[in-house]
C-alpha cells in the first residue's frame, strides 16, 4: 500500500502520536519511515539580536540544528520502540511546511503524517497552522494525527 511514509516531529506530544501511528502503519504495509525534523532557519539580523547565551553554540541556527537532532534521534528510538525496523532520520532547516513537502517529493513518499499541534513558533519547529499548510501544498496523501 504504501512504500515510503513521511513523518514530520518536533518533540510535541502531537508529532509523537502521529510518530507512534506511522511506526505501526510502517509495521503493517512493511515500508520504508523516513522521520524529519525541520528546523527554522534565521537570518544573520535575528541570529544577531538572539538570546543565545556564550556558552552555547556561536548562533541561534547551530542551536537549533543540535535540538534537532535530539529531536531526530529520540523519535528514532521511539519508531525502533514501537516496532518499526526500516526508520531513517533527517533533520532539514527551513519553512517547516514547504520543506516537509519538498522532502516528501524528493524521497518519493506515499504519505504524509503530521501532528495536528506542534511546537509553536517558540520552538522554531512546525509552527502554528503547519498541518493546514501540508495538507494544501501536498500532492500525495496527508494524514493529521
Amino acid at each position: 500500500m504504501f512504500e515510503r511514509i513521511l513523518v514530520a516531529v518536533d518533540g510535541s506530544e502531537g508529532s509523537k502520536k502521529a510518530l507512534v501511528l506511522a511506526a505501526r502503519l510502517q509495521q503493517t504495509c512493511d515500508s520504508e519511515l523516513l522521520i524529519l525534523t525541520v528546523f527554522r532557519h534565521h537570518s544573520l539580523l535575528e541570529a544577531s539580536m538572539s538570546m543565545v547565551r556564550p556558552d552555547d553554540p556561536d548562533n541561534i541556527d547551530d542551536a537549533m540544528r543540535g535540538y534537532a537532532k535530539e529531536v531526530a534521534e529520540e523519535a528514532k528510538k521511539i519508531a525502533a520502540d514501537t516496532g518499526a525496523a526500516r526508520v531513517r532520520a533527517f533533520v532539514k532547516a527551513g519553512q517547516p511546511a514547504r520543506m516537509i513537502v519538498k522532502f516528501g517529493e524528493d524521497h518519493k513518499a506515499d504519505l504524509i503524517i503530521v501532528g495536528s499541534r506542534g511546537q509553536g513558533d517558540v520552538q522554531g519547529f512546525l509552527l502554528g497552522s503547519v498541518s493546514h499548510k501540508v495538507t494544501s501544498l501536498a500532492k500525495i496523501p496527508v494524514m493529521v494525527v
